[in-house]
């Protein structure tokens, strides 16, 4: 009987039966796997209750025996649902940062693990038996997980704060990122524990999880690539403002490395592509900045080590002065 009810519900779900990308299967073949143990499990409590000798027994204990049972099956389906189903998910987040997908295993293996201790803890404290024993244990292991936590705080919130970076995706492998005030770089790996970033001095910044998420975030590439780069050059009050202006402008828009992102109106209103404004009155300078757009953060750079030479030297020639901080010295004949 029990094999005739499997074969049905295995030809009523075969139109759901369906295969993963990645050769897993799908949420309806693990439904359909936990049927088979619930049948299974169904037909030889059938056949002990067919045994007169074993009735009596099965009354008295059906109500232990079934909730273990229970706690069986709930174990295998959460089981597999924690390995596929997250597994999956964190193997898409893992391809989505650019990242090796095995770095994230462990926590799958972590969760499956705590699925497995809580239904052990339940079993034992389900039968009056063994509750004693099972309290026992559970105070135990509050204890030591308490133990635990404690020596591994620091670890534990960058593992959790990895773990936030993968749902959340702030940033990918390759990105231009600045952490904080004195990091820049660009994002090489990503990890529970930590995150890569490799400086323009070409060397290696490896930090804890824990301090990313604390800081403060720049993503140079998140949604767009493109980069507004600020030039600001102070002139003296004495040279022409304007011709000044018409230079930064010139030089912005003549460089390879300078983008048009100017809209249809701007277009239409006959806006320059890069744009200068006179930013600040200081103390010895009028300070001009100038808006240029390049295409990514590399771009954005190199264009402005350029512009700033390419600007200096057009001042140069144009009788421009940048005013740099000198001293006067006055003598009195009296003195």
């Amino acid at each position: 009987m029990a094999i005739v009810v499997q074969r049905f519900i295995r030809l009523a779900f075969r139109k759901f039966k369906t295969e993963e990308e990645d050769g897993e299967p799908s949420t309806y073949q693990l439904l359909l796997g936990v049927i088979n143990w619930v049948i299974i499990i169904l037909a030889l409590l059938l056949c002990f209750y067919a045994i007169p000798s074993a009735r009596s027994l099965l009354d008295t204990e059906l109500r232990y025996l079934l909730t273990i049972v229970a706690v069986i099956i709930l174990t295998i389906f959460f089981q597999r649902l924690v390995r596929y189903g997250l597994g999956r998910y964190l193997q898409k987040s893992a391809q989505n940062l650019k990242v090796d997908p095995t770095a994230f295993n462990f926590l799958k293996n972590a969760i499956n693990a705590i699925i497995l201790l809580i239904s052990f803890f339940f079993i034992f404290y389900s039968i009056p038996a063994l509750r004693a024993v099972g309290t026992t244990l559970l105070a135990s292991a509050g204890i030591v997980a308490a133990v635990a936590a404690f020596a591994s705080q620091h670890a534990l919130a960058n593992i959790v704060s990895g773990v936030f970076i993968v749902i959340f995706k702030p940033f990918r492998v390759d990105d231009m990122i600045k952490i904080g005030v004195d990091i820049t770089g660009k994002v090489e790996d990503i990890t529970l524990r930590h995150t890569v970033i490799r400086n323009f001095e070409n060397r290696r910044v490896i930090i804890p999880n824990s301090t990313v998420n604390a800081e403060t975030i720049i993503n140079s590439n998140l949604i767009e690539e493109k980069i507004c780069v600020h030039l600001e050059i102070g002139i003296s009050y004495d040279s022409d403002i304007d011709r000044a202006m018409a230079i930064m402008r010139s030089v912005s828009e003549r460089h390879p490395m300078c983008i048009d992102n100017r809209d249809a109106a701007a277009i239409a209103e006959n806006r320059p592509i890069a744009i200068v404004r006179v930013l600040a009155l200081a103390d010895s300078s009028v300070i001009l900045r100038a808006w240029a757009w390049a295409q990514n953060a590399d771009d954005a750079f190199v264009m402005k080590c350029d512009l700033l030479k390419q600007v200096k030297e057009e001042f140069d020639r144009q009788g421009i002065e940048i005013p740099f901080p000198h001293l006067t010295l006055v003598y009195k004949k009296d003195v």
